[in-house]
């Protein structure tokens, strides 16, 4: 069982985020689904992970998730991955740079019946500022 949600866990930034596919999302997204790590007020369920996506496609196009780890136990999946995109679209208040970016994410997902119900993250923000020029110096990440 954990080798079909490690499958599912990377199934969504290798193939479902990069193209923003609403309907492989509903494959793989429970509809009661809480993102632990979204604003307050943030819609939560399968809208809110569908937003999310859909936001996420218009401020970077371009994506490519690099896969580093994914662990499973039980109904818990972790992932390590990079982010690398273009950043093509508002990014709350900073305009579109035409920068290529990566990012750092750890993403903890706990699945029920074969959907991913619970998704807690950390991800690298500060970083990603830094390379669009929002916060010190532009990172010798961006290019």
């Amino acid at each position: 069982m954990s080798e079909d949600l490690k499958a599912k866990a990377r199934r969504i930034w290798e193939e479902i985020f990069p193209n923003a596919d609403i309907e492989a999302l509903a494959e793989v997204i429970h509809p009661d689904v809480v993102d632990h790590d979204d604003p307050p007020g943030a819609p939560q369920g399968f809208e809110g992970a569908r937003s999310t996506m859909v936001w996420l496609h218009g401020v970077f196009s371009d994506q490519q998730w690099d896969i580093h780890h994914v662990l499973a136990e039980g109904d818990m999946v972790a992932v390590h991955c990079t982010m690398r995109a273009t950043h093509t679209g508002d990014l709350m208040g900073i305009a579109p740079t035409g920068l290529r970016v990566e990012m750092d994410y750890i993403h903890l997902l706990r699945f029920e019946d074969g959907r991913v119900k619970d998704r807690w993250a950390v991800r690298d923000d500060m970083a990603l500022m830094r390379q669009l020029g929002a916060i010190g110096p532009p990172s010798s990440r961006a290019t």
